[in-house]
């Protein structure tokens, strides 16, 4: 793929490879290989899906960087995000996890996570899976543009589908799944492709959006 003549007002940041890709990186190591092997790659499993959305909620007011390098004690301390181990948790373990330096030590979304994973329990039992659940709700194609710019990224961090899910959990009982944490949970677990165009993962996103069997 070819790199735009301006990658900046694109969206894109060439990287020492010579390939284009979103700028949100930054051009940081790790965060770079978050977004080529990880962000817009279609999930189906649901430890990953609700891992994913129980870290959107710690970011709430942070940047996914910080959680992002947090993200392996977030994953010893919420017993790999095991949905029955972590909706067992309680009161001692808030307490616990309040002087947990590894983590965003933040009462109100600790005790989110342990009640999400309970309600995630009770969705998994009526759903048959959370990969069930939300794929069920992916947005049809023509709710998205043909070529995905910066500019109309920016300009929607939420969509219908994103805030029909989180008005769904939040009838159900979920915490910190606002609209906007929901899409951001839609991108990073492929739901939706928002590798802008000229990023050169944008076409392997997609490939493998096609190649996924939708639980």
């Amino acid at each position: 793929m070819s790199v735009p003549a301006d990658p900046v007002a694109a969206g894109l940041i060439v990287g020492a490879d010579g390939r284009a890709r979103c700028a949100w990186h930054g051009g940081l190591a790790d965060y770079q290989h978050y977004h080529d092997h990880e962000w817009g790659f279609p999930v189906a499993d649901d430890h990953r899906l609700f891992e994913k959305l129980c870290l959107e909620g710690f970011q709430s007011g942070l940047s996914w960087l910080t959680i992002l390098r947090k993200r392996e004690h977030f994953r010893e301390a919420f017993h790999g995000f095991e949905v029955a181990k972590v909706a067992a948790m309680g009161e001692a373990d808030i307490e616990r996890l309040l002087a947990n330096t590894g983590i965003v030590r933040h009462r109100g979304k600790i005790a989110s996570t342990i009640n999400n994973a309970r309600r995630a329990a009770e969705l998994i039992e009526a759903e048959g899976s959370l990969a069930r659940y939300f794929w069920a709700r992916e947005p049809a194609a023509g709710a998205r543009p043909e070529r995905l710019t910066w500019d109309w990224l920016t300009a929607n961090p939420v969509s219908e589908a994103s805030k029909a899910i989180s008005k769904d959990l939040k009838k159900r009982g979920w915490s910190f799944v606002g609209p906007t944490t929901v899409y951001a949970f839609m991108q990073a677990m492929g739901l939706v492709n928002d590798h802008v165009e000229g990023c050169a993962f944008r076409a392997e996103c997609e490939r493998a959006r096609r190649e996924f069997t939708r639980p």
